[in-house]
């Protein structure tokens, strides 16, 4: 494994999402060192710049949401000349980004829930036009942090004040179906996985404290509207730019038509986290997914 040199693994960081990031980072870490790979970890802080320099060859991403997933990370590594995984700069921005991944997905012709850009609490009369139920959520935070289902017009103000406290908010159409998530790796779609959870939607609860929730692998879908859920979600990772590997969410509405939520191009890597999940039925277990993962740094240009 020298061929990898020093590599290091950017978790924790400063957003929203540190503890998912550091328990992700944990996981990537224990991987890379069980293959035999000199790789040390990094709480990605203000230092981040002068720890880089400090001898590493290249790095692995386990930072999600600011600074970590929106291209920040991306751009001073691009600036070292230092290989990284997964996405580049502007794939990462565009993602992080709601609406602007809304953007894309629209020009692409790609199905996704009609939505509205909220910019403060008098933007609200501009839904109404949506209908309900709504979802309302921050531009550009994961983890369904300041997420919430809107079922009455009533409670449109509290939520549009929850998700506003990180910034502008997107108001999306409800689609009322089963939730399904598709993992990529390289230019592979991984086996599609099915979310069931008691809770009101798939909140950050149902992804990381509970075990109530449900991950159906194989899907129930049959194997043609599997394969067409693939399809749509590598046409989404390649719409936005990305690269290296990423997760689709998608839900399904009337008649099981799929509709593009959005695309996660740091998705998590904690005991709950899907694409380890989905990996593992397509025979990949954790050391291989993250040694595969990595492996794209070595033909990054």
């Amino acid at each position: 494994m020298s061929r990898y040199g020093k590599v290091a693994v950017l978790y924790g960081g400063q957003s929203s999402e540190r503890a998912v990031s550091l328990k992700s980072g944990e996981a990537v870490l224990a991987a890379l060192r069980a293959r035999g790979i000199d790789a040390h970890g990094i709480d990605a802080g203000r230092d981040l710049a002068a720890r880089l320099a400090e001898g590493y060859d290249r790095a692995f991403i386990a930072l999600h949401g600011r600074l970590g997933e929106d291209g920040s990370v991306q751009g001073l590594l691009e600036v070292m000349g230092m290989p990284y995984t997964g996405s580049g700069v502007a794939a990462s921005a565009v993602a992080m980004d709601k609406m602007l991944t809304k953007a894309v997905l629209r020009a692409a012709s790609l199905p996704t829930p009609d939505f509205r850009l909220l910019r403060r609490e008098e933007d609200l009369a501009s839904v109404t036009a949506l209908g309900l139920p709504l979802i309302l959520k921050p531009v550009s935070e994961g983890s369904s942090i300041g997420v919430s289902k809107v079922v009455s017009p009533a409670d449109l103000e509290t939520a549009f004040r929850k998700a506003h406290a990180y910034g502008p908010v997107l108001a999306e159409t409800c689609i009322t179906g089963p939730e399904y998530t598709c993992a990529i790796l390289g230019d592979r779609a991984l086996p599609v996985i099915r979310l069931e959870t008691a809770r009101d939607f798939y909140d950050y609860d149902a992804k990381y404290v509970l075990d109530t929730t449900r991950y159906h692998c194989p899907c129930g879908l049959p194997a043609a509207e599997e394969r067409a859920m693939q399809a749509l979600a590598l046409a989404t990772f390649e719409a936005l730019g990305a690269r290296g590997w990423g997760r689709v969410d998608i839900m399904a509405g009337a008649g099981g038509a799929p509709y593009v939520l959005e695309l996660n191009t740091v998705p998590g890597m904690t005991d709950h986290s899907l694409v380890p999940m989905a990996a593992r039925h397509a025979g990949l277990g954790f050391e291989d997914l993250v040694l595969a993962i990595l492996s794209e740094t070595l033909e990054a240009p």
